[in-house]
């Protein structure tokens, strides 16, 4: 039985993940911030660990409790909107320490044992909004967007060890907490100049009726992209995600 641990599983695209996975008779690794154990079902294939990407004590810490792990996936991310120049870099940074340093922190605490066994697979969650560009969104975007381009490189370096490493575009998904949590992060003071760019981003989001994309959809590629090692390096995932990547 093989084991993968996912970061983030509070919610959202980890938490169907975690759901996905378990419902496959794997070992399930589920890391949170704050560990809960009624957002998953009980079993004997299930392990709640606590884990802040963004503090090196919790992963090294995570990371001896996990034990031996054949999977990665990287799913734990902040969202942020707002005009850049009324963002504090306090803010930025935020974003950057859990999109992206997080991501390159527990990958590289899993990395030993992968290499050592010559074996493991590595799947990072970005975001479809590095496949476009979009207003208010530069900070996120571009946490998203170094990890595109960091996993393009890993992937080249850890061919060698048999260590596949991919990367996972979801499109927008309003059924998950995400949404919620980016909009708490929206900039609330900026220049009245800024006003009818964020009013038309904020009424688009709220009035938006086309393509999206479900927890279930992003649970299903990470798992092909686990399986299947003829897979794409970038895979979109939701229908909004896959329309964007046809066009670019």
């Amino acid at each position: 039985m093989k084991t993968v641990l996912i970061t983030g599983c509070s919610s959202g695209f980890g938490l169907e993940t975690a759901k996905y996975f378990l419902d496959r008779d794997w070992t399930v690794i589920a890391t949170m911030r704050t560990p809960r154990d009624d957002v998953l079902p009980s079993s004997a294939h299930l392990k709640l660990l606590q884990l802040d990407v963004t503090d090196a004590d919790s992963i090294r810490r995570a990371v001896e409790a996990a034990g031996p792990v054949d999977v990665l996936v990287n799913n734990a991310g902040v969202g942020m909107l707002g005009p850049f120049e009324s963002t504090s870099m306090d803010a930025v940074r935020e974003v950057f320490e859990t999109n992206t340093f997080g991501t390159m922190a527990v990958t590289q605490a899993l990395l030993p044992q992968f290499r050592a066994r010559k074996a493991g697979v590595v799947i990072n969650v970005a975001s479809s909004v590095t496949l476009t560009s979009l207003p208010l969104l530069p900070v996120y975007t571009a946490s998203k967007a170094a990890i595109v381009a960091f996993t393009a490189s890993l992937a080249l370096e850890l061919k060698e060890f048999n260590i596949r490493v991919g990367v996972v575009l979801p499109g927008m998904a309003p059924e998950t907490p995400f949404a919620s949590n980016a909009h708490a992060r929206v900039t609330q003071s900026f220049p009245d100049d800024y006003a009818p760019t964020m009013q038309a981003v904020l009424s688009g989001f709220q009035n938006y009726d086309g393509p999206v994309t479900h927890a279930a959809d992003v649970a299903e590629v990470i798992w092909q992209a686990v399986h299947d090692s003829a897979t794409a390096f970038r895979v979109p995932a939701g229908a909004d995600a896959i329309e964007w990547f046809k066009r670019g």
